[in-house]
């Protein structure tokens, strides 16, 4: 890249960028004057904002990097870990978020304190703040300068080493993205993302299309007729025991997994917690589910149409690395001019996450950590704007400290996907194991969930670091194992030390409407079989072989159900 067509690129980007942030100022001015406001956008998110932010949450530089480099060098099982969340966002949409709103919770901890006591409050922000703090921010800084640097080749125009690279990037994606966190609270975050994801879906979609005509020699659809005839494994989604996902986790831990990450993490359940009313959250998060089935499309069948196009990795035409596959693709088919619209969406969907995660450590600290000491020692009554204020220097201190952490995973012996996969189970399954049981099992005491806590860490500690070489079990079957283990720790001492019914503390502080969205079930059930029809379409009954009278079969009944469930419910209802 030449310093014309690099100038051109950053000049792009920064007015993409510039005019999200213009547009999102404009939408969120005087929004921020209160708690409300600032922690969970005075509660006024619409469905389309919540889908949004959702969105560009989870997806990030680290799936676009990830996802197509595990399509081009092996199938499309890990699509597993986007696809099933679909059941993730229903499992919310019915059963977590009505429960939230219901009882007006701002944050996950402060329901653990409503339903068990504080100190169980106290466990679960200390998991979720180191947790953010020493992995899940420092490595959405690491996965998104690396993009950067990869598709940029940032060290040779800037005649600097990789490490100085690495750090320079960082410190310039995390600076600009701490700005919504910091100065603009959850709406702005949650407007700025909703901008963003839509960039995401047009490259999502003008990049495979660019690729496919690059295989096809200028024809879209001879570049599809090759993916479709030929290395047809490549479209496979059924992972064998081989393939980094195999099938059956999808029935074990993966279902835990996403419980955890779509309806009990903070990060990502704060702008449901925002929404106006019941209803737009059904709808934000089920809408964000329709967008995680078209994942494999977006962030995995460029990976596929780079295995045609340059071969297997080690070949002689083939990538050095499998995270080269996206990169390679998208410097080959995108034009110069759109390489800065390409930059702008790129980095928006780092600072989505980044933003995000600052926003919900600064929520946890202020609302379960400072105000309640406040309020305990002396019954101090803490103002708006001293609470914003206090958030805004724990976003500054959670920031500068993420920057220094973040470069230090490239020195990560076992990769970044490694070192999230392994501290990630720290938390999330006590976590989700906790709120299940909060909910169904109203006997137990708090007493149960620390022991869980406690039992976990340990157990999950020499599992994976002591006796690792001698435990041959996939890491999702072992976080099944450890959740069966913890909820029959919590019932059984819920059986020897039941808790008295009158120690709950209800709350019913009706923030929101909860009139529930009327069209909730049949879009569920389109969402759900539209899970399951990706993976018949994805497998040796469809096309990873040849299709058969099964893949029709199962097609057609779920088509003909579909259509039962919204014709009666059309019948009595009207959209709303």
């Amino acid at each position: 890249m030449t310093p014309y067509e690099l100038g051109i690129t950053l000049l792009t980007a920064m007015f993409f960028m510039l005019l999200v942030g213009w547009v999102s100022y404009r939408l969120t001015r005087g929004t921020i004057l209160s708690k409300d406001g600032y922690f969970l956008a005075g509660r006024s998110l619409s469905a389309w904002f919540i889908t949004g932010s959702l969105l560009l949450t989870n997806l990030s530089a680290e799936q676009l990097i990830g996802l197509n480099g595990s399509a081009y060098g092996y199938n499309l099982s890990s699509m597993a870990w986007e696809v099933t969340a679909a059941f993730s966002t229903i499992c919310m949409a019915f059963l977590f978020l009505p429960r939230y709103l219901a009882g007006g919770f701002s944050t996950l901890p402060q329901f653990l304190s409503n339903r068990f006591d504080d100190d169980v409050r106290k466990l679960t922000v200390i998991l979720f703040m180191l947790g953010y703090g020493l992995i899940t921010i420092p490595s959405v800084l690491y996965s998104g300068s690396i993009a950067v640097i990869q598709l940029f080749n940032v060290p040779e125009l800037l005649g600097l080493s990789h490490e100085q690279s690495i750090f320079i990037t960082i410190l310039v994606i995390g600076g600009t993205g701490a700005l919504y966190a910091i100065f603009g609270g959850l709406r702005a975050v949650a407007v700025s993302d909703t901008f963003n994801g839509i960039g995401l879906l047009v490259i999502g979609l003008v990049v495979p299309l660019l690729g496919l005509s690059l295989l096809g020699e200028g024809s879209i659809a001879s570049g599809l007729q090759t993916v479709l005839n030929e290395n047809t494994h490549k479209l496979n989604a059924i992972g064998s025991s081989s393939d980094p996902t195999p099938f059956s986790t999808l029935f074990t831990g993966m279902v835990f997994a996403n419980l955890f990450y779509w309806c009990t993490n903070q990060y990502v359940i704060q702008r449901t917690l925002g929404s106006k009313s019941l209803a737009e959250g059904q709808k934000g998060v089920l809408f964000s589910g329709f967008f995680k089935v078209l994942v494999p499309f977006i962030m995995m069948f460029p990976g596929v149409i780079a295995f045609h196009l340059y071969g297997p990795k080690g070949s002689e035409a083939g990538l050095t690395a499998i995270d080269l596959a996206y990169p390679q693709l998208v410097a080959d088919v995108l034009p110069m001019y759109a390489m800065g619209f390409f930059l702008a969406v790129l980095l928006g969907a780092v600072f989505s996450s980044f933003n995000s995660l600052l926003n919900s450590a600064a929520t946890l600290f202020c609302l379960d950590i400072y105000l309640p000491y406040k309020n305990r020692h002396g019954g101090v009554s803490v103002s708006d704007f001293e609470a914003i204020r206090v958030a805004k220097y724990v976003s500054i201190v959670i920031a500068l400290f993420s920057f220094l952490v973040a470069p230090l995973l490239q020195y990560a012996p076992e990769g970044l996907w490694q070192v999230i996969r392994i501290f990630t189970g720290f938390y999330n399954i006590p976590v989700i194991a906790i709120v299940l049981v909060g909910f169904f099992a109203k006997q137990v005491p708090a007493l149960g969930p620390k022991l869980a806590i406690g039992f976990h860490i340990i157990a999950y500690a020499l599992l994976k670091f002591i006796y690792d070489d001698h435990v041959d079990l996939h890491f999702l079957h072992l976080y099944a194992i450890l959740f069966a283990v913890e909820i029959g720790i919590m019932l059984f001492v819920g059986r020897l030390y039941p808790r008295r019914e009158d120690s709950h503390r209800d709350s019913n502080l009706l923030a929101v409407s909860m009139q529930p969205w009327g069209f909730a079930v049949p879009c569920s059930l389109s969402l759900g079989s539209s899970v399951i029809a990706l993976y018949v379409l994805l497998s040796p009954i469809g096309l990873a072989e040849e299709t058969n009278l099964l893949y029709w079969s199962t097609n057609i009944f779920l088509i003909s159900i579909n259509l039962l469930v919204w014709f009666v419910y059309l019948r009595k209802h009207r959209w709303e």
